[in-house]
């Protein structure tokens, strides 16, 4: 990733299938160098997660596309860093949006609307390639990743990132189900993960492994912090379980520590009152 630069595309040469990595202009705390956004094919293309709206990004991907036709375009889901850009990239190109619109509640771009119903293992057609589109809620409710089958390249968007991991966000998302999402990619046959964020992974399922691994981890460390503490709020209880992590990023650990004592609670080990929780 040091090598690249926002807004130019850069061969991904692990792909026979012809595939690009064009970073976003939005680097931070939350997003790390930027949104990764692909753009797949030789002729018949496709490009996932345009990013935030952003006139000079999309100028980016209408000189990569070049007089070529963008048949679709891909959200993972509708954080602003992932869908946003869709709408304008579509009126230049007239290509069709594939993913699922936003959810009622939660911070969502409402602007991603699909004008048909995508569902689970929905197989996108170009010809040259093929892309499976697997639903893998957790991080939000609406989240997909897409699988270049030819390649078996699985492009995770905030589902599996490289060198960090995702911020589960109640109501919308749900910790079981993140942990079962992650369970079936388990079971497929990948050899890398283009992530939203970060760079390529080339050893999947040890990755994937990891990620399961962690969330135990810190959900035992949920049930050792209720034990010792007792009844507490999260504010109180994030400083014990997040002790690793640093204080200005407790409020974006407070949502994932949600999603863990809300998944606790689910199974009869966890309730509350109010603000307050404590284990049963």
């Amino acid at each position: 990733m040091q090598d690249s630069i926002a807004g130019v595309p850069q061969r991904i040469s692990e792909s026979q299938v012809p595939l690009w990595r064009i970073l976003g202009r939005n680097p931070g705390p939350m997003t790390g160098p930027g949104t990764n956004s692909y753009l797949i094919g030789e002729s018949r293309l496709c490009l996932i997660d345009p990013g935030p709206r952003d006139s000079a990004q999309l100028q980016s991907f209408l000189a990569a596309i070049g007089d070529r036709r963008l048949e679709y375009i891909l959200a993972t889901h509708t954080h602003g860093d992932h869908s946003p850009g869709a709408a304008e990239l579509q009126r230049a190109t007239g290509a069709e949006l594939v993913g699922l619109p936003a959810p009622e509640h939660g911070h969502h771009d409402a602007s991603f609307q699909p004008e048909r119903q995508w569902r689970h293992d929905d197989v996108l057609d170009c010809g040259e390639y093929t892309i499976r589109m697997l639903h893998t809620p957790g991080h939000v409710s609406n989240h997909f990743c897409y699988l270049l089958c030819e390649e078996e390249i699985l492009f995770t968007g905030d589902h599996v990132l490289q060198g960090t991991t995702s911020v589960i966000l109640p109501p919308d998302g749900n910790m079981s189900d993140y942990l079962g999402s992650l369970a079936e990619l388990l079971e497929l046959p990948l050899r890398y993960l283009a992530p939203g964020h970060g760079d390529l992974i080339h050893d999947p399922q040890g990755e994937i492994s990891k990620l399961v691994q962690h969330r135990m981890r810190r959900e035992n460390k949920v049930e050792r912090g209720l034990a010792g503490i007792g009844t507490c709020t999260l504010e109180e209880l994030v400083v014990v379980v997040y002790d690793d992590v640093d204080k200005s990023m407790h409020r974006w650990a407070c949502r994932t520590m949600l999603a863990h004592l809300e998944k606790l609670e689910r199974e009869g080990r966890a309730r509350h009152e109010g603000d307050r929780w404590s284990l049963l």
